[in-house]
Formats: structure tokens, sequence, C-alpha cells
């Protein structure tokens, strides 16, 4: 398994503190590389409950339901003219 820093302010401190020594190095890379890792869960963990609990507060939008209309028809004398529109549509053809 190859230990390898992702965040650049780890990388600042490997760099800093390295002394040559392999074996120290070594073990300095295995510790930076496990902080690093617990702290970025820590991170996600909370900007996920964050962004549920941010979710579950919102309220639905409000939905306007279509308007529904019926009348005679102009053509057939049986069946009538049936419309479905959404509430913010405005007819002006209908308008006399």
């Amino acid at each position: 398994m190859e230990q390898e820093l992702r965040l650049n302010e780890f990388k600042a401190l490997y760099k800093t503190w390295k002394r040559g020594v392999p074996w120290l190095d070594h073990l300095l890379l295995g510790l930076l590389v496990w902080l690093e890792s617990k702290l970025i869960d820590n991170r996600v963990r909370v900007e996920l409950d964050e962004a549920i609990r941010e979710w579950e507060t919102l309220q639905p939008p409000f939905i306007q339901s279509p308007v529904y209309t019926e009348k005679p028809s102009d053509t057939s004398t049986r069946l009538p003219e049936m419309r479905l529109t959404a509430p913010w549509y405005i007819d002006t053809y209908d308008k006399k």
C-alpha cells in the first residue's frame, strides 16, 4: 500500500519535519497519513450531517394544481371542450 499525503497542509508538515533518517521519516509519513485520513473522514461526516439537517428542514415548495376547464364545443354537439392548463398560463384568446 502506497502512502501518500493528499492535503497541502500535511505535505508542508512532512517536508519541514523530516530529518533524513529513513525509518524515522517513514514513521512520520505513516503518522501524518493516518491523521490526514481521520481529518478528511471527520470533515466529510460533518459536512454530510449538516447537508442532511439542512435538507430535512426545508419545506417542500408550494405547487399549484393545474386549472381544469370545460365548456361546450363549437364544432361538436355531444363532446365538450376540456382543457388542462398550468395555473400561471393566461389564455388571451379566450378573453372576449
